[in-house]
Parts: C-alpha cells; structure tokens; sequence
C-alpha cells in the first residue's frame, strides 16, 4: 500500500514538472515541511558556482569570529582561475560584517577568498570545517574545494542543495544580507554602492526570505531562494539555465504553479529596440552598439 502511494505520489510531482514549462537543466521546490512540490533531475550531480557561498557564510557564522574586525583584501584573494572582476581592489580594507555583506550580496569573489584566507588556520582548517558542514547536513553528494564557487570542482545536487538552503535560511544575518537590494559600503575612504545579483530581490509582488545565485560557464545560471507566495512557503534551487531570462522565468512559473495559478502570468520582457540614428540618404540605420563587457564569472 505504501509503495503504491508513494509511486503516485512520484506521478503526481512528475506530472506537476511537465506542466510547469522549466528551463533550469535541474530544479528542486519543496514546501516547509519538506514535501516535494516540483522536481527536475534532482540528483544530477553538477557544478554549483557562486551558490557555494552560502556554504561559506555558513562556516563564517559558525565559527564565532569577531564580525567588527577589520580584512584586508590580499593579492592571495585575486581570481587566477577564471579572472573574473571585481570593484574591491586589493588593499582595501573593511570589517568582517561588511567583507560577509559583498561576498553574498554582490556575490564578490574577492571578499569571499578573504573569508577562507583570515579563518582561524587558514584556507586548509577552512576547507574542514566545510567539509564537516556538508556532513553534518546529510549533503552526501556534494563536493566544495574553495569559497568561491569560481572551481568547477564545486558540485553539488539540487537535492542537496535544498538542504543547505533550508539550514542557510536559519541564520538571520544570511537571510537578511541575501535579500538587500543594495548597500553602500566604504572603500578606501569612498562610499561604494553595491547591488543583489538577483534581480527579482525587491521587486514588485516578490516576498523573498533567502537568495543567492551563481554562474559560471560549466555551471550555467543557477539560484537559490525561499519565497512566500499566496501565504504558501517554498524553497527552490535551480541549476544549469542558459541564461539569466531563463532563470528568472523559471522562477516566475514556479511561483504562478505555487499560487495555484491566482495571479497572472507575467511576460517575458521585451528586448531594447536599438536607437536609431539618420544615414546620409536620410533614411533612419540601428546605431552602432559598444562592446559587451566581460562577463563576471561565479555571480
């Protein structure tokens, strides 16, 4: 009897997840008392990228450190890997509380590589003590080499990864810090403002109590977030989207799937319309476009 109901209850997520249009290559969305409401590869091992960093926070707060004291940012704290950007140069000197603030908010790779470098014992007692983390939350397929999520080497389930997300949520200053829209922080005397990598943090009709997402090339777009829809709870975890859209409308289906359908279905937003400038036969031409930068890799 019991088989047959779990069976159908695995029909039932099932079917939910083909009528939920996902475009995330993995998607897990459980309800508070841990209930699965939509599943996609679930158990698909996959590299996880600036997700990780929630990871990290987690080991920082454990550890009782001294959050007023100051972190210098160190050359040891640049990206060789992938050599992504960052606006906190090397030298810059702030307090553990504002180096944590960057790190999750702004996903800084930088701040987060501090973190590892000034735990007690350096990056190697670092590493440890994520490791003894990832066992003590019964996350028995993932893998964390650094604190980043710049490593490739960085893997992870979205099944496992509901689990950090749930243990993350718990503590007040992730929760708090992973939902600013933005903070101004001081940088070497200048008042610096940083924004969320997630842009549906402070949006209108989102009521978000956990976000963190990442990127890298192998890991795709990915996010986390815990949200209050309908006066339902959830928590998501989606892996490998091929781009931020995708993402983002992954999150706007989950969420219309959540409420049953109540609000209404928000469109994907239209493209910019290049600018028009005359040419010389006074016909109207599409203006010519800069470069795009370079992405900013473990987001």
């Amino acid at each position: 009897m019991l088989k047959k109901l779990a069976a159908a209850l695995l029909m039932s997520v099932s079917a939910a997840a083909l009528a939920v249009p996902l475009g995330s290559q993995s998607v897990l969305v459980i309800d508070d008392s841990g209930n699965i409401l939509l599943e996609k590869n679930a158990n698909v091992v996959a590299p996880i990228a600036s997700l990780t960093k929630l990871m990290t926070a987690m080991v920082v707060l454990d550890s009782k450190l001294d959050m007023n004291e100051p972190i210098s940012i160190d050359k040891q704290d640049v990206d060789m890997l992938k050599h992504s950007t960052s606006r906190v140069p090397v030298g810059a000197t702030m307090p553990r509380s504002d180096v944590l603030q960057l790190a999750l908010m702004s996903s800084d790779n930088r701040a987060a590589a501090s973190l590892a470098r000034t735990f007690p014992g350096g990056p190697t007692a670092f590493k440890a003590a994520v490791n003894n983390k990832i066992r003590a939350l019964g996350m028995t397929q993932t893998h964390i080499d650094e604190p980043t999520g710049l490593s490739p080497n960085n893997t992870s389930t979205a099944s496992d990864l509901v689990k950090m997300a749930t243990a993350a949520a718990r503590y007040p200053e992730i929760a708090r810090i992973t939902t600013d829209t933005k903070d101004i922080i001081d940088i070497k005397g200048r008042k610096v403002e940083y924004h969320n990598t997630n842009r549906l943090v402070g949006a209108k009709g989102w009521d978000i109590g956990l976000s963190k997402t990442g990127y890298t090339e192998e890991a795709g777009r990915c996010l986390i977030m815990r949200i209050t829809a309908a006066g339902k709870n959830a928590t998501m975890v989606l892996l490998n989207a091929k781009a931020s859209s995708a993402r983002i409308v992954d999150a706007l289906n989950i969420r219309r799937f959540i409420t049953g359908g109540d609000e209404p279905r928000v469109a994907r937003a239209p493209r910019a319309q290049p600018k028009l400038m005359k040419a010389s036969n006074g016909r109207k031409k599409a203006a010519p476009t800069k470069k795009s930068r370079k992405r900013k890799a473990a987001m």
